[in-house]
């Protein structure tokens, strides 16, 4: 069973943004993959294990990072690492290490 998660949109950080102009470039997720998302402010990765309906990803939450410090975590709200988890392209995002570094908040 998968924990269904209510995923952070991902604004300019989208995946799915960042290849819209060059949708030849996008790569779909595949066994193996590790993409990431936000929840509740915290970076998630997940290691894909299938990609289904040609736009989501099942897969196993791997890390949860605090963006702004680089801390680990092994809980956040309701997600747990080891959860499975189904995360949609248009929520998938980009990870931002320190975005204030970058200039970005």
């Amino acid at each position: 069973m998968h924990k269904h998660v209510e995923w952070d949109d991902p604004g300019r950080d989208s995946v799915m943004a960042l290849y819209a102009n060059d949708p030849e470039d996008y790569v779909e997720p595949h066994p193996g993959s590790i993409i990431s998302a936000h929840y509740q402010g915290v970076t998630v990765r997940v290691r894909v294990e299938a990609f289904v309906n040609n736009d989501t990803s099942i897969g196993e939450v791997v890390a949860l990072i605090n963006p702004r410090t680089g801390e680990r975590k092994k809980i956040h709200g309701k997600l747990t690492l080891g959860d499975m988890v189904r995360l949609p392209d248009d929520r998938r995002a980009l990870d931002r290490r320190n975005p204030d570094a970058e200039g970005n908040s």
